[in-house]
């Protein structure tokens, strides 16, 4: 399936975990992709080697991966890293913001700091890309940032995190009126937990402190029906959709692929 085909996609993140599946997806479905990395230069340069290298995607069947190196909670560098991605695509077709910072702690322990860098990167990065992108964009562009089930349910000391994604939700669906006048689209994922490097070291903190003892493999049933993580690659999935013109009449949005409620 090339849905994508001729497209030129921006992914914040998009290096490793759920990014980098998102860009695998991307470019499988046809689409040409700059991926944002904030420190590992050699490993991002490495992936989009080999995705040069697999062929497949952009308008002859050649595929166009390039990376462009920026810290999108900095509304400068995130406008250089969407001018970086259109001069070098020639334009600029789909932004998937997926870059952003995880966190537990109770209450008491929430500091300026810490309340500045989670919002700063998980809303005002996704805020400022978002911004960027559209002055980039021409009719018909999609959008798609990065929620979280989090954002729709109670976790113990998640609420920093927890409130900075359902502020993207609110985004999402504030936005999507006033860019449909553009012919832009804007939606987001809300991914349940995923077997990522991130999920392997946080996954016990989503059970309350009385249940942490359950073998690792019964803690995903306490809050999916399936009872099971997601695969990095079914969240892509949704992505690829929420992309594509098969989500056409889809704006304002926030899409759970969460694997249901237990």
């Amino acid at each position: 399936m090339n849905r994508l085909t001729g497209q030129r996609a921006l992914v914040t993140g998009g290096g490793r975990g759920i990014g980098a599946a998102i860009v695998r997806r991307l470019v499988a479905e046809g689409a040409s992709v700059a991926i944002n990395y904030r420190s590992d230069a050699v490993a991002a340069e490495a992936f989009a080697a080999e995705l040069a290298a697999s062929g497949g995607g952009g308008e002859r069947g050649e595929v166009r991966a390039l990376t462009v190196r920026a810290d999108v909670s900095d509304p400068e560098q995130a406008r250089r890293a969407v001018d970086e991605a259109a001069d070098g695509l020639g334009g600029l077709d789909i932004l998937v913001s997926n870059a952003g910072v995880e966190y537990f702690g109770p209450l008491e322990k929430i500091t300026v700091a810490d309340y500045e860098r989670v919002f700063g990167i998980n809303v005002g990065g996704q805020l400022f890309i978002t911004q960027a992108a559209v002055a980039r964009m021409e009719r018909g562009a999609r959008i798609v940032l990065t929620s979280s089930v989090s954002a729709s349910m109670a976790v113990y000391e998640h609420t920093l995190y927890a409130a900075s994604k359902a502020a993207v939700s609110a985004m999402v669906r504030n936005l999507a009126p006033e860019l449909a006048g553009r012919g832009i689209a804007i939606n987001a994922i809300a991914a349940g937990g995923t077997n990522t490097a991130m999920a392997a070291k946080n996954l016990p903190k989503y059970a309350h402190p009385e249940l942490r003892d359950l073998p690792p493999e019964q803690l995903p049933w306490l809050f999916s029906a399936v009872g099971r993580l997601a695969e990095p690659e079914e969240i892509a999935a949704a992505v690829a959709f929420l992309a594509s013109a098969d989500a056409s009449y889809v704006t304002g949005s926030t899409l759970a692929v969460d694997g249901g409620k237990p």
